[in-house]
């Protein structure tokens, strides 16, 4: 069977394995799995790796069980059976994201750990390249030929390419405070090698939420969303969090 490669940037898995690091090396679920190359470097850093992905056809880590799982749906497993669960890449390619952090809540043990990733939208070359185009880089129209590319490029797998929903960090942290996690921090994958070009207009986006109230600022995750992680972040955004 042929090596697993990341679909997802490398940086990511990298970023994911750092924050796992010290972990305690329980069971975890990877899901989406893809070829299975995150779950090989989990195994090898002690945990206790369980698969799945809506084409296990994909999968080449066959030392692992992998399941079909659809992520806008129940995923296959009993509740509370994990002490960690993994998420690269997979809320933008799916219709209800919400349904998926339910079944994440529904999945993870009290005092486990969530850790997910989606493209980062609100960095600031992102915002800029909204207000001219109306799209963000990795959220381009799905027109009839983008959808013609997709299909001829991935036949049978075409979620795997696409890119249906846009979700930030403020929806995430919504659903998850509302799923009971509790969200412990933020994370980029590697800053953008441009992103010194955007620094004034950081600094004033900055300076002018300052004129906004404290309670205010605090009501609508003003500091979070200038973070260094959010606003400064590169291509992924990359969040770690606690199950309540």
């Amino acid at each position: 069977m042929a090596e697993p490669v990341a679909i997802a940037h490398e940086a990511i898995h990298e970023t994911i394995e750092s924050i796992l690091t010290n972990g305690s090396g329980g069971r975890l679920l990877d899901v989406p799995a893809g070829e299975g190359a995150l779950a090989r470097r989990l195994a090898r850093i002690g945990y206790q790796v369980s698969c799945a992905d809506l084409y296990p056809e994909i999968f080449k880590a066959d030392e692992f069980e992998i399941k079909q799982a659809d992520l806008d749906g129940r995923l296959p497993y009993e509740d509370a059976s994990f002490d960690y669960l993994v998420c690269v890449e997979g809320l933008e390619h799916i219709e209800n994201p919400a349904n998926a952090i339910r079944e994440f809540s529904r999945l993870v043990k009290t005092g486990g750990t969530l850790v997910m990733s989606v493209p980062n939208i609100m960095n600031i070359e992102e915002r800029f390249k909204w207000l001219i185009s109306g799209y963000t880089s990795h959220f381009k129209p799905l027109t009839a030929e983008a959808l013609e590319s997709i299909r001829k490029d991935h036949p049978n797998t075409e979620e795997v390419a696409m890119h249906v929903n846009p979700i930030g960090y403020s929806e995430i942290r919504f659903l998850l405070e509302k799923n009971g996690f509790e969200l412990e921090r933020a994370y980029r994958d590697k800053p953008k090698a441009n992103s010194w070009a955007f620094r004034p207009v950081v600094g004033l986006i900055r300076l002018i939420s300052r004129f906004s109230s404290e309670p205010k600022r605090k009501a609508r995750w003003t500091d979070e969303l200038n973070s260094d992680e959010v606003l400064l972040g590169g291509n992924t955004l990359i969040l770690k969090a606690k199950k309540l």
